[in-house]
């Protein structure tokens, strides 16, 4: 199973690499990253989509129809349509979410910023969003891009993850500590 992971994970590298260096050519790599945020947002929000491009039962004509269509509606650049129809032809669409955070993390790391996963209760103002960007900076000392979620069920409070590091401040993170200690001194919750 861990060789299966390691597998789409090179590929995925491989074809983000790939992706990074096209962009580089043609002077496109912010149009290209809008372009992969957008894709990025638009699988999150379907599971039809993400059956799509993770089904091998599907043909490659299909798949590279169905892509298509979804890229001309997200108006996207004629080199990322390109590229991810080629992606299609190739039956690599299940690595598709692996291509986008690779391409992502390598136009981060050349721009010398660290990306932060910011995941809170509630979507964050744009007050907050600027108070933990600017905590994150100063914490960090570099430039930080901070990619947002939502997971209602945190409660309140959020989880940062940057780097190898992680500060969890949720508060289900609390509760669940709370229920382990009255656990641990024998008492019932």
């Amino acid at each position: 199973m861990a060789i299966e992971g390691t597998g789409v994970s090179e590929l995925a590298t491989r074809y983000s690499i790939a992706l990074f260096e096209l962009a580089d050519e043609n002077k496109a790599l912010d149009q290209v990253a809008s372009d992969l945020v957008a894709l990025k947002q638009i699988l999150a929000e379907s599971a039809d989509l993400r059956r799509l491009v993770r089904s091998p039962v599907i043909s490659r004509a299909d798949q590279g129809r169905a892509m298509a269509a979804v890229l001309d509606r997200a108006e996207v650049s004629d080199l990322t349509k390109r590229f991810i129809g080629l992606a299609a032809k190739n039956r690599r669409l299940f690595a598709l979410e692996g291509m986008i955070e690779g391409y992502l993390a390598e136009l981060a790391r050349r721009r010398g910023e660290v990306t932060a996963q910011v995941t809170s209760a509630q979507p964050l103002s744009d007050a907050q969003l600027a108070a933990v960007t600017d905590t994150l900076k100063a914490s960090i000392g570099s430039k930080v891009l901070v990619n947002t979620s939502v997971d209602p069920a945190l409660i309140g409070g959020m989880i940062v993850k940057f780097g190898s590091r992680m500060v969890d401040t949720s508060v289900r993170t609390k509760l669940n500590k709370l229920q382990l200690a009255m656990k641990a001194s024998g008492g019932s919750v």
